[in-house]
């Protein structure tokens, strides 16, 4: 799946936008170009997915060499994802929770 698969995916699954050609329907006539969500590489658009998803829980945590560990929790459901890329495993681990399958 490629980031944008993964963004569009994310956008209906946890966001509730729709997904047409070149943006995003936000609903209230309001839209968005695509370009300007990319949470697996924004760190500001991750951040935006994780309060959209509203999780129970989450934890973000790093380590001297750079890696990331994030885990959130969203329904009873709990997901890890680990890299060294914030805004990348923030959108994994949140994808990983709602039932998306994304290889790492």
């Amino acid at each position: 799946m490629t980031n944008d698969q993964l963004a569009a995916a994310l956008a209906e699954r946890v966001m509730g936008w729709t997904v047409v050609p070149d943006r995003f329907m936000m609903g209230g006539r309001r839209w968005l170009p695509r370009w300007r969500f990319q949470p697996t590489e924004n760190l500001l658009d991750a951040f935006r997915l994780l309060e959209g998803a509203a999780p129970d829980e989450y934890n973000i945590s790093g380590d001297d060499k750079g890696n990331i560990l994030v885990r959130v929790r969203i329904g009873g459901v709990v997901s890890e994802a680990r890299g060294v890329s914030t805004p990348r495993a923030i959108s994994y681990a949140v994808a990983a929770a709602v039932g998306i399958e994304v290889e790492p």
